[in-house]
């Protein structure tokens, strides 16, 4: 039986661009995993009642109910180990160190580049929602948040370790693409679905690897719905 992922939507229901969902629908991909989605929105509480939980991903795997988007490509691992994702002892602790440079570093760069594009993209019942959160969190409105150009600036610079990894290997965890890349990644696709604006620059490493990374696992990314296609 396939699993279901609850999974953020926009203001178009194929619009899916929460970080968190990306690396697990990416993780998912990398075991070959047949899955299918529900649209969630942010206000749409009650539908995760059952997990207990007020957000998402939720992955639902016959009466297993797995959350927090880490959790569940756990969660994958141990119950579907082949093709692993974050493995295990001194790897996993790897991959736990950079998922906190991502979350704590190349995030915020990302939200500053795309602030205002994230906000036309939720869905316009969930937008006082967000705007009233986010503004809450950063202590500012956000339209005072958005600033694409710092943003970008942030960003070269906290992806430097990146990108000169990126000179030496096509991805992050070698030769093919894993958890860290999924990671990562999720991160980028988010920017990518929701906005239009230039990450890095053409012909960047991190350019070059978000390409391939579009195209693995048969183009589980390179299809997905962007602003560009509404």
């Amino acid at each position: 039986m396939a699993m279901t992922l609850y999974d953020l939507c926009g203001r178009d229901e194929r619009l899916r661009f929460s970080p968190y969902c990306w690396r697990v629908r990416m993780a998912l991909a990398h075991k070959g995993l047949d899955y299918t989605t529900v649209a969630w929105r942010f206000l749409d509480k009650q539908a995760l009642e059952f997990a207990d939980y007020d957000k998402v991903p939720v992955l639902c795997d016959g009466d297993q109910v797995v959350t927090d988007s880490f959790e569940i490509m756990r969660y994958l691992d141990k119950a579907y180990p082949e093709a692993p994702v974050l493995g295990e002892g001194v790897s996993y602790q790897r991959v736990l160190l950079f998922k906190y440079f991502v979350e704590r570093s190349v995030n915020p760069a990302l939200f500053r580049t795309i602030a205002m594009d994230l906000f036309s993209a939720v869905h316009p019942d969930d937008r006082a929602y967000f705007r009233e959160t986010r503004e809450a969190r950063f202590g500012c409105t956000l339209e005072e948040f958005h600033q694409p150009e710092q943003g970008k600036q942030q960003l070269k610079q906290v992806l430097a370790p990146v990108r000169d990894m990126l000179r030496e290997s096509a991805f992050l965890d070698g030769d093919a693409p894993s958890g860290s890349d999924y990671l990562l990644f999720g991160s980028m696709m988010w920017a990518y679905v929701v906005s239009t604006q230039q990450l890095v620059e053409p012909g960047d490493p991190v350019d070059e690897w978000f390409k391939r990374m579009l195209s693995v696992h048969d183009g589980a990314a390179a299809n997905a719905l962007t602003v560009r296609d509404i």
